[in-house]
């Protein structure tokens, strides 16, 4: 299997990292790019030796909700001196896994891509872990024309999809604080979204849209609205890393207040849950399982953007929205040596309006495979491809890192 999946990650590695792969298979001996413990192609030393350790990640985007499109990502890490000789040391342990327990970097990302149908984006962020860890923040924002059909909200359904036009900028925050020395964190969030929708489709689309809803909806394609919210938020993480778990728990509560005086056009309240669980079954194999769910409590129809939608690997982004959504995803992973594992994974979500109407949502059903190579020891950090088939289409992804994000 792995001479296989082998030379096809080394050409992803090699679109993906540019010049220092090349310089990595030309010279073996470059500490920066081979680990000293397997011998093995390795990018921690880069990362680390480096004043701004630089990962570049492309982005390959084959979601039909856009057309596809291509991308470029860049990871920048950053650790004071006495954190890199933390995870120097602990490399060089009998425990090739020590450096997992350690806490992380913080990271900045910048981000771009273009879209087979003109959609296209610009942002960045940054994750910072500050004072041993015990504060943590992260934050972003960004600029995006983004082109997308558009099925409904729940049970509010058209005869067909209209395309929709959104020009959008955003900017969102999220500050925690470790409650003593607990895996519990609490904090404050805030998110602000100015937005610009019209619509794509020619002629009158009166018809295809359900008869109860037609003002509201045409109210909604052509709208020039802003959300503007704040909240807070509850967590539980006990991951033994947050970039590539293997084992440990993360639960997050997070409840935002969108209101007038905050500056947003619509007032609303967004609850969310999100509970991600990662086992050790033995040697070889790990087990995962995400648990989601978002509610959107509003007097009337939420623009596109800001209502609920699944996301489930193999589902194209905001296909499925509702006013309440819940999804599961389960993962297992076959370790098969240090550096390679592959995984499989399936899923299951459902798109309602109401609580009530939940249990007669249809169910969306997703599944895939996918493999990883251990690209950065020292960092726990993983790298791979995942392929998911959904309801309607096969989509595949780059994964750096976890795919359930961080």
């Amino acid at each position: 299997m792995k001479k296989l999946i082998q030379p096809l990650f080394a050409l992803i590695l090699t679109l993906s990292c540019g010049s220092f792969t090349a310089i990595a298979a030309a010279d073996s001996g470059n500490s920066q790019f081979y680990d000293a413990l397997d011998g093995r192609f390795d990018i921690s030393g880069y990362l680390s030796e480096n004043a701004y350790g630089f990962l570049p990640v492309p982005i390959i985007i084959t979601d039909p909700a856009v057309d596809g499109g291509l991308g470029m990502m860049g990871l920048f890490f950053h650790e004071t001196d006495e954190e890199k000789d933390k995870r120097l040391e602990a490399m060089r342990s009998a425990d090739r896994d020590a450096a997992r327990y350690l806490i992380p970097p913080s990271v900045s990302v910048a981000a771009g891509a273009y879209t087979g149908n003109d959609s296209w984006f610009a942002g960045g962020g940054h994750m910072g872990f500050f004072k041993q860890g015990r504060i943590r923040y992260l934050g972003g924002g960004g600029y995006g024309d983004v082109n997308l059909d558009y099925y409904g909200s729940g049970n509010v359904t058209l005869q067909r999809p209209v395309e929709l036009k959104t020009k959008a900028s955003g900017v969102f925050q999220t500050l925690k604080f470790k409650i003593k020395d607990s895996p519990w964190f609490v904090g404050v969030s805030q998110r602000y979204i100015n937005a610009n929708i019209s619509l794509n489709s020619l002629g009158d689309i009166s018809n295809i849209l359900p008869p109860d809803f037609v003002d509201e909806l045409l109210r909604l394609f052509n709208i020039d609205v802003t959300t503007s919210g704040i909240g807070v938020n509850l967590e539980y993480d006990s991951r033994d890393n947050i970039f590539s778990p293997h084992t440990g728990y993360r639960y997050t509560f997070e409840q935002l207040w969108y209101r007038e005086f905050l500056g947003s056009d619509i007032e609303y309240e967004l609850f969310s849950f999100q509970g991600l669980n990662y086992w050790t079954l033995t040697e070889h194999w790990r087990l995962g399982l995400k648990l989601d769910s978002e509610y959107a409590r509003s007097d009337s129809l939420l623009p596109p953007f800001a209502t609920p939608s699944i996301n489930l690997r193999g589902i194209p982004a905001m296909r499925y929205q509702g006013d309440f959504i819940a999804a599961t995803e389960a993962e297992l992973t076959w370790q098969i040596d240090s550096r390679w594992s592959v995984v499989g994974f399936a899923g299951i979500g459902k798109a309602s309006n109401s609580v009530s109407d939940f249990s007669d949502a249809p169910s969306r059903i997703t599944k895939g495979a996918g493999f990883r190579y251990h690209i950065a020891r020292r960092y726990g950090f993983d790298m791979g491809i995942d392929i998911a088939r959904g309801p309607e289409d096969t989509v595949f992804y780059i994964t750096a890192g976890s795919a359930w994000g961080k």
